[in-house]
């Protein structure tokens, strides 16, 4: 009798099976809502175990019992008594992370085809390794296949992505056939942040003149823009606007290679994606990859960064349109808002679109971004849409849901919905604005967050600058979960509230504010975040 047939092995492996349902339905999950990048599990799977103290005691404990089973089941060359610690383990394994749940609540686990491929190849790996280590570990292999299921997730991730690659080949070449035929402008929008906010005005702005559609929500990846153009793009369409996001370098090249642009803009360069690209500068060249293919492009060249490649985009021939929020520079368009920060109520503020324009009296959101409307206009200039259409059509600019958006709650508290956000900028940006609108109302500043994320060797020192600024602000915090928990505490100082779950937080949050008080909701997580 081998290792492999011993009675404790087959127990394990029997057992292993059961558990390897809730812990495929966890990692899946994970894999879904982080768009099927490998390694994003496994950094998953270590922010639970640095954020959730139970889960690492759990996990602590888990690999204690796999390797006093290995070492006794190695050690005597046969089964052990000591391989139950091995079956206890597995049962453990069951139940970790705790608190990530095989189902989700803030978006569910959708069974779509590519999840069936993927736990496919999940199955596979996780069969293969037990096996393997079942032969050499007895009942302690079954149990290390459990305790290493998110790299093994990964694997199973890196496995099957050229073939889903592949796979989605057809629905991107049916994309750029589309194109050809209809023969649309592309305007293609690229940044840190803000490309959804502009992408909407960008629509709205060019819709008077031109027949245009937009990539809808967040469609910003190689099948999101594929979809957008086979279900949105008719004959007649003029112009489509297309955000391009990215998660790594050359991405945004090959965007540009299925969806030409001809007219590129950038917002901002920021620190939106340092988890993944470690520095602003390699974000930066990612992001200078749509000027690539472009013949028009808009930059805000208040970045010297974007300045400068403006510049190199006019010496490779290109045209350029610049935008700037400095009063009198010398850019094509000019969005002068210090007067906003001063009358926030009517968010008064110019605007020069041309060089030899005048300026035009806006309105802009006190929560709102200036240079999402500055790249908006030059976007529109260098389409050729009147400027006295421009300067007409921003006064009622839309809305993006969930990005600051202002509405009354039913107590009768004003309530800025900015769970959408998670960059510092935009962060710090709306607590002024949420500042000024308590201000104004005479009632209490309440916020409620998770903080930000994604934001890698900054991360805690940018929330726990928010913190310090939500303290500074006069405001109420209510940090959300346990992801950034630390850092806005810390930052805050006394009087914060931890609290669990964002439900439990907007419950004390409508209380505390009352009915004349004013509730930020900056950023939300969805529930894969401990």
């Amino acid at each position: 009798m081998t290792l492999l047939t011993s009675p404790f092995t087959l127990v394990a492996l029997g057992l292993a099976v059961v558990a390897a349902v809730p812990v495929a339905a966890r990692w899946l999950r994970v894999a879904q809502r982080e768009h099927y990048v490998p390694t994003w599990v496994s950094r998953m799977a270590g922010l639970w175990l640095t954020r959730e103290p139970l889960t690492l005691l759990g996990a602590a404990v888990a690999a204690l019992l796999v390797v006093v089973a290995a070492i006794g089941i190695v050690s005597t060359g046969a089964d052990s008594l000591l391989a139950l610690a091995a079956l206890a383990a597995v049962v453990l394994l069951a139940l970790l992370p705790f608190g990530l749940k095989p189902r989700g609540t803030s978006a569910k686990f959708v069974l779509t085809d590519r999840v069936k491929r993927l736990l496919v190849a999940w199955i596979l790996v996780h069969l293969v390794a037990a096996l393997a280590l079942a032969a050499v570990l007895g009942a302690a292999g079954p149990a290390l296949v459990l305790l290493l299921s998110a790299p093994l997730t990964d694997l199973a991730l890196a496995i099957t992505a050229p073939i889903e690659k592949a796979g989605s080949k057809r629905f991107v070449d049916q994309a750029r056939k589309r194109l050809d035929q209809v023969k649309p402008r592309v305007v293609a929008i690229t940044g840190s942040y803000g490309k959804t906010s502009t992408k909407n005005y960008v629509a709205h702005l060019l819709s008077a003149t031109y027949t245009t559609v937009a990539s809808p929500a967040s469609f910003n990846n190689r099948l999101g823009l594929s979809r957008a153009v086979n279900d949105k793009l008719v004959p007649g369409t003029e112009i489509f606007v297309a955000e391009m996001g990215i998660f790594g370098a050359g991405e945004i090249r090959e965007l540009s290679t299925h969806f030409p642009p001809d007219i590129a803009a950038i917002t901002v360069i920021g620190e939106a994606h340092l988890q993944r690209m470690r520095s602003t500068d390699v974000i930066f060249r990612a992001k200078a990859e749509i000027t690539e293919r472009a013949r028009t492009v808009v930059l805000p060249i208040d970045d010297e960064r974007l300045a400068r490649l403006a510049e190199e985009c006019t010496a490779a021939g290109k045209r350029v349109v610049t935008v700037s929020l400095r009063p009198g520079a010398d850019a094509d368009v000019v969005l002068d808002a210090t007067g906003a920060d001063d009358a926030a109520s009517t968010g008064a503020a110019t605007i020069r679109i041309g060089r030899d324009a005048a300026p035009t009296p806006v309105t802009i959101s006190s929560t709102g971004h200036a240079v999402n409307i500055a790249v908006a206009a030059g976007i529109a200039l260098a389409a050729d849409v009147p400027v006295a259409t421009i300067a007409g059509r921003l006064s009622d600019l839309p809305g993006s849901q969930h990005r600051a958006e202002v509405q009354q709650a039913p107590s009768g508290a004003l309530v800025i919905d900015d769970t959408y956000n998670s960059n510092p900028v935009g962060a710090h940006r709306a607590l002024e604005g949420a500042a000024r609108l308590a201000a104004e109302r005479g009632g209490d500043l309440v916020v409620v967050t998770p903080g930000m994320v994604e934001l890698g060797p900054v991360q805690a020192e940018r929330n726990r600058a928010f913190g310090a600024a939500i303290k500074a602000a006069g405001a109420t915090l209510y940090a959300v979960g346990r992801t950034n928990r630390a850092a806005l505490l810390e930052g805050y100082g006394a009087g914060a509230h931890a609290v669990d779950s964002r439900e439990a937080a907007v419950a004390e949050a409508v209380r505390a504010a009352a009915d004349r008080g004013v509730i930020l909701y900056e950023n939300d997580l969805p529930d894969h975040y401990p």
